[in-house]
């Protein structure tokens, strides 16, 4: 049974590797989804690269759990059309997140058999533009139209993280450095203001800056931030009058946004430049208390880490609902030419939702 599985899972994978659905152009995957998705639920697809997935009817008495993953991958570089290598799906997505999307129907298929054997109600989010910025988000928007997302009781999302609960996550701040001078020739650079010698000076507290730990409810996240490129000057004999930086921090879940872009503004403000902010997705808050989390996490005997990464975990904090990462891919391949992921995975992943769902002892007792 356990190789039937494995195979069927393994299927699951591939077939949605091979659907290249690159952010933005979700649309033939979440058709293939829907086409696979068993009778007897309830899905909304208003069209905005969402399918939300219910059961067809909801017990009044059940915790309503989601399972969400997200459809688009970043862009393929001749990882398109994937393949099996052994015991893994290789291929763009096969880790982040494709993987786990076989893992939520085959959950989903099993569960339409027969919905009494859980006394939780299941929902499944299969939703695309994640690896987009959040001013893209598919996610905020159906929030704002589908009030029955406020009644979720926790979110698992399925994101890569080998099999281990990863609360929280990381916030994620890009922001763009302009530094200006004026121009003159390199051989009277008195007669101008060099600007890459500028931001040198602007971005060194930056560059020097060790990481910080940041302990929360014993897990230890780690703030860091980092010039990610530079650009600036014509000529090998023109100083530069003009220099672009841009910054990515990654910071936790203790500032808030506003917080995370007053700090950074503080680390280059001895120094005139003009910050602009490109993007800055909230940090997610660490949800250990819910006593569902408890459920998942001992439903696999699962080891519980801070999330080193902005996920949509963040996204389902802004409506009040608590959300954690447990997906089979492993992080390491996210976004790899080799990306893949193991079928032991895929198995060990649905086992342990299984074992979640499934009505808990005491809960038959009583019913």
């Amino acid at each position: 049974m356990v190789h039937d599985l494995s195979e069927r899972l393994a299927a699951r994978t591939l077939d949605s590797v091979n659907l290249a659905s690159v952010s933005g152009d979700e649309g033939a995957i979440l058709r293939a989804i829907r086409s696979r998705l068993p009778d007897g639920i309830d899905v909304m697809d208003d069209g905005d690269a969402v399918l939300f997935v219910g059961p067809a009817v909801r017990r009044s008495d059940a915790p309503f759990v989601v399972l969400a993953g997200h459809v688009d991958t970043v862009p393929p570089n001749g990882n398109v059309p994937g393949a099996l290598d052994g015991d893994a799906v290789v291929g763009r997505g096969a880790a982040d997140m494709k993987g786990a999307l076989a893992v939520m129907e085959e959950v989903a298929t099993w569960l339409a058999i027969d919905p009494s054997v859980s006394d939780l109600d299941l929902g499944l989010l299969f939703f695309g533009r994640e690896e987009l910025p959040i001013t893209q988000s598919a996610l905020l928007p159906l929030f704002a139209r589908c009030p029955a997302t406020r009644s979720i009781d926790l979110a698992i999302l399925m994101e890569p993280t080998a099999n281990t609960m990863q609360v929280g996550c990381l916030g994620n701040l890009n922001v763009r450095i302009e530094v200006r001078g004026s121009a003159a020739h390199t051989a009277r650079p008195w007669l101008g203001r060099n600007a890459i010698h500028t931001a040198i000076r602007a971005l060194a507290p930056i560059a020097d800056l060790p990481p910080r730990d940041v302990e929360i409810d014993g897990l230890v996240f780690r703030e860091v931030v980092s010039v990610t490129s530079i650009e600036g000057g014509v000529a090998g004999n023109v100083l530069p009058d003009r220099v672009e930086a841009r910054a990515n921090f990654r910071y936790a879940p203790t500032r808030t946004p506003a917080e995370a872009e007053t700090w950074l503004r503080e680390m280059v403000s001895h120094l005139e430049v003009e910050i602009q902010v490109i993007g800055n997705a909230p940090p997610g808050p660490v949800s250990v208390r819910n006593p569902l989390v408890d459920r998942l996490r001992s439903a696999g005997d699962l080891p519980i880490e801070p999330k080193q990464a902005w996920t949509s975990v963040a996204e389902f904090a802004t409506i009040g609902v608590d959300a954690v990462n447990f997906g089979p891919g492993d992080p390491q391949y996210a976004h790899r030419d080799d990306e893949r992921v193991d079928t032991v995975a895929l198995v060990r992943s649905y086992d342990v939702l299984r074992r979640f769902l499934e009505a808990q002892e005491d809960t038959k007792e009583t019913g």
